[in-house]
Protein backbone atom coordinates (compact mmCIF):
# COMPACT_ATOMS: atom_id res chain seq x y z
CA UNK A 1 0.00 0.00 0.00
CA UNK A 2 2.79 2.30 0.95
CA UNK A 3 5.04 1.67 -2.44
CA UNK A 4 1.59 2.63 -4.37
CA UNK A 5 0.99 5.40 -2.62
CA UNK A 6 4.11 6.74 -2.88
CA UNK A 7 3.83 5.84 -7.02
CA UNK A 8 0.35 7.73 -7.13
CA UNK A 9 1.99 10.51 -5.26
CA UNK A 10 4.91 10.61 -7.94
CA UNK A 11 2.85 10.60 -11.17
CA UNK A 12 0.06 13.28 -9.58
CA UNK A 13 3.31 15.49 -9.03
CA UNK A 14 5.04 14.72 -12.36
CA UNK A 15 1.52 15.77 -14.11
CA UNK A 16 1.33 18.96 -11.93
CA UNK A 17 4.79 20.00 -13.39
CA UNK A 18 4.34 19.28 -16.51
CA UNK A 19 1.11 21.40 -15.99
CA UNK A 20 2.90 24.14 -15.07
CA UNK A 21 6.05 24.11 -17.54
CA UNK A 22 3.19 23.90 -20.48
CA UNK A 23 1.77 27.03 -19.13
CA UNK A 24 4.53 29.10 -18.06
CA UNK A 25 3.87 29.07 -14.47
CA UNK A 26 7.13 27.16 -13.45
CA UNK A 27 9.14 29.63 -10.83
CA UNK A 28 12.23 29.24 -9.65
CA UNK A 29 12.72 29.79 -6.17
CA UNK A 30 16.29 30.38 -5.17
CA UNK A 31 17.45 29.51 -1.73
CA UNK A 32 21.28 29.53 -0.35
CA UNK A 33 22.06 25.97 0.00
CA UNK A 34 25.20 23.10 0.30
CA UNK A 35 26.19 21.14 -2.79
CA UNK A 36 28.00 18.40 -0.06
CA UNK A 37 24.59 17.87 1.80
CA UNK A 38 22.80 17.86 -1.56
CA UNK A 39 24.69 15.60 -2.96
CA UNK A 40 25.13 13.09 0.13
CA UNK A 41 21.05 13.29 -0.12
CA UNK A 42 20.93 12.19 -3.64
CA UNK A 43 23.76 9.30 -2.82
CA UNK A 44 21.54 8.04 -0.09
CA UNK A 45 18.20 8.02 -1.58
CA UNK A 46 19.84 6.64 -5.12
CA UNK A 47 22.31 4.24 -3.26
CA UNK A 48 19.35 2.13 -1.74
CA UNK A 49 17.59 1.76 -4.58
CA UNK A 50 20.59 0.32 -6.58
CA UNK A 51 21.11 -2.09 -3.64
CA UNK A 52 18.39 -3.90 -4.22
CA UNK A 53 19.15 -4.81 -7.91
CA UNK A 54 23.42 -5.04 -7.00
CA UNK A 55 24.18 -2.16 -8.96
CA UNK A 56 27.27 -0.05 -7.54
CA UNK A 57 26.52 4.20 -7.52
CA UNK A 58 29.62 5.84 -7.92
CA UNK A 59 29.96 9.65 -7.25
CA UNK A 60 32.65 11.19 -8.90
CA UNK A 61 32.90 14.80 -7.88
CA UNK A 62 35.29 17.28 -8.67
CA UNK A 63 36.57 18.68 -4.78
CA UNK A 64 37.44 22.08 -6.37
CA UNK A 65 33.92 22.64 -6.45
CA UNK A 66 32.54 25.51 -4.88
CA UNK A 67 30.15 24.24 -2.11
CA UNK A 68 28.10 27.57 -1.54
CA UNK A 69 25.40 28.35 -3.62
CA UNK A 70 22.30 30.49 -4.27
CA UNK A 71 19.59 28.58 -6.51
CA UNK A 72 16.45 26.73 -6.88
CA UNK A 73 18.61 23.72 -4.92
CA UNK A 74 14.62 21.70 -4.87
CA UNK A 75 14.72 21.81 -8.80
CA UNK A 76 18.58 21.04 -9.04
CA UNK A 77 18.24 17.76 -6.76
CA UNK A 78 14.60 16.79 -8.39
CA UNK A 79 16.92 17.29 -11.79
CA UNK A 80 19.72 14.69 -10.68
CA UNK A 81 17.72 12.52 -9.25
CA UNK A 82 15.30 11.80 -12.28
CA UNK A 83 18.40 10.92 -13.92
CA UNK A 84 20.05 8.98 -11.65
CA UNK A 85 16.99 7.63 -10.98
CA UNK A 86 16.25 6.80 -14.69
CA UNK A 87 19.94 5.24 -14.68
CA UNK A 88 19.30 2.91 -11.76
CA UNK A 89 15.99 2.16 -13.44
CA UNK A 90 17.08 0.75 -16.79
CA UNK A 91 20.27 -1.00 -15.35
CA UNK A 92 20.59 -4.51 -14.72
CA UNK A 93 23.97 -4.84 -13.66
CA UNK A 94 26.96 -2.87 -13.62
CA UNK A 95 27.23 0.93 -12.31
CA UNK A 96 25.63 4.01 -12.73
CA UNK A 97 28.06 7.09 -11.71
CA UNK A 98 27.56 10.83 -11.68
CA UNK A 99 30.39 12.92 -12.62
CA UNK A 100 30.55 16.64 -12.04
CA UNK A 101 32.77 19.41 -12.10
CA UNK A 102 32.63 23.17 -12.93
CA UNK A 103 33.95 26.02 -14.67
CA UNK A 104 33.89 29.68 -12.48
CA UNK A 105 32.56 32.73 -14.50
CA UNK A 106 33.49 35.34 -11.77
CA UNK A 107 30.59 34.53 -8.97
CA UNK A 108 28.44 32.18 -11.05
CA UNK A 109 30.01 28.73 -11.39
CA UNK A 110 28.43 26.59 -14.41
CA UNK A 111 28.08 23.33 -12.93
CA UNK A 112 28.75 20.28 -15.55
CA UNK A 113 27.30 17.01 -14.40
CA UNK A 114 27.10 13.33 -16.30
CA UNK A 115 25.25 10.32 -15.31
CA UNK A 116 26.74 7.33 -16.52
CA UNK A 117 25.07 4.03 -16.50
CA UNK A 118 25.57 0.53 -18.02
CA UNK A 119 22.28 -0.47 -18.68
CA UNK A 120 20.04 -1.71 -21.92
CA UNK A 121 20.82 1.83 -23.64
CA UNK A 122 18.64 3.23 -26.06
CA UNK A 123 17.93 2.74 -29.73
CA UNK A 124 19.19 5.43 -32.27
CA UNK A 125 15.99 5.91 -33.72
CA UNK A 126 14.32 6.82 -30.55
CA UNK A 127 16.30 9.28 -29.09
CA UNK A 128 15.10 12.49 -30.95
CA UNK A 129 11.96 11.60 -28.87
CA UNK A 130 14.00 11.49 -25.52
CA UNK A 131 12.33 14.43 -24.34
CA UNK A 132 9.09 14.43 -25.22
CA UNK A 133 6.09 13.75 -22.88
CA UNK A 134 4.73 10.71 -22.18
CA UNK A 135 7.59 9.08 -24.54
CA UNK A 136 8.60 5.29 -23.26
CA UNK A 137 11.23 3.27 -25.35
CA UNK A 138 11.34 -0.19 -26.12
CA UNK A 139 7.88 -1.39 -24.57
CA UNK A 140 8.48 -4.90 -24.89
CA UNK A 141 11.66 -5.18 -23.20
CA UNK A 142 10.67 -2.98 -20.67
CA UNK A 143 7.20 -3.62 -19.95
CA UNK A 144 7.64 -4.39 -16.46
CA UNK A 145 9.67 -0.82 -15.59
CA UNK A 146 7.48 1.40 -14.01
CA UNK A 147 6.97 4.72 -14.89
CA UNK A 148 5.12 8.18 -16.56
CA UNK A 149 7.32 9.25 -19.70
CA UNK A 150 7.17 12.32 -17.82
CA UNK A 151 10.59 12.37 -15.90
CA UNK A 152 13.02 13.22 -19.20
CA UNK A 153 10.97 15.75 -19.94
CA UNK A 154 10.40 17.76 -17.00
CA UNK A 155 14.22 17.36 -16.28
CA UNK A 156 14.43 18.89 -20.32
CA UNK A 157 12.63 22.05 -19.45
CA UNK A 158 13.60 22.42 -15.90
CA UNK A 159 17.58 22.51 -17.62
CA UNK A 160 16.35 25.31 -20.15
CA UNK A 161 14.28 27.37 -17.23
CA UNK A 162 17.44 27.52 -15.55
CA UNK A 163 19.76 28.74 -18.05
CA UNK A 164 21.16 25.48 -18.91
CA UNK A 165 21.64 23.13 -21.43
CA UNK A 166 21.25 19.08 -21.68
CA UNK A 167 22.30 16.39 -23.73
CA UNK A 168 22.26 12.60 -24.31
CA UNK A 169 23.73 9.77 -26.26
CA UNK A 170 23.68 6.17 -25.65
CA UNK A 171 24.32 2.60 -27.53
CA UNK A 172 21.75 0.38 -27.17
CA UNK A 173 22.85 -2.93 -24.99
CA UNK A 174 25.69 -1.23 -23.59
CA UNK A 175 24.52 2.23 -21.95
CA UNK A 176 23.86 5.67 -21.97
CA UNK A 177 25.06 9.03 -20.78
CA UNK A 178 23.28 12.34 -19.90
CA UNK A 179 25.24 15.20 -19.01
CA UNK A 180 23.51 18.71 -18.27
CA UNK A 181 25.22 21.80 -17.49
CA UNK A 182 23.85 24.77 -15.17
CA UNK A 183 24.82 28.01 -13.88
CA UNK A 184 24.66 28.93 -10.33
CA UNK A 185 25.87 31.99 -7.72
CA UNK A 186 28.37 31.06 -5.61
CA UNK A 187 28.05 32.27 -2.16
CA UNK A 188 31.20 31.56 -0.81
CA UNK A 189 34.74 30.38 -0.97
CA UNK A 190 34.85 26.93 0.69
CA UNK A 191 34.89 23.89 -1.67
CA UNK A 192 33.38 20.83 -1.58
CA UNK A 193 36.11 18.73 -1.38
CA UNK A 194 36.98 17.63 2.31
CA UNK A 195 33.35 17.48 2.91
CA UNK A 196 32.74 14.65 -0.07
CA UNK A 197 35.92 13.05 1.47
CA UNK A 198 34.63 12.80 4.70
CA UNK A 199 31.30 11.26 3.09
CA UNK A 200 32.86 8.84 0.68
CA UNK A 201 35.28 7.33 3.44
CA UNK A 202 32.43 5.99 5.60
CA UNK A 203 30.95 2.75 4.27
CA UNK A 204 27.48 4.45 4.04
CA UNK A 205 27.20 8.04 4.24
CA UNK A 206 25.13 9.67 6.60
Amino acid sequence: VKDSSMMLLNIVNDILDSSKIESGMMELIPVKYDLGSLLNDLYNMINLKAKEKGVEVIFDISPELPSGYNGDDKRIRQILLNLLTNAVKYTERGTVTLKMEGRLHGDVAVLSCAVIDTGIGIKEEEMSLLFENFSRFDISANRNIEGTGLGLAITYNLVRIMGGEIAAESEYGKGSVFKISVPQKVTGEDVVGTEWDKISESETPV
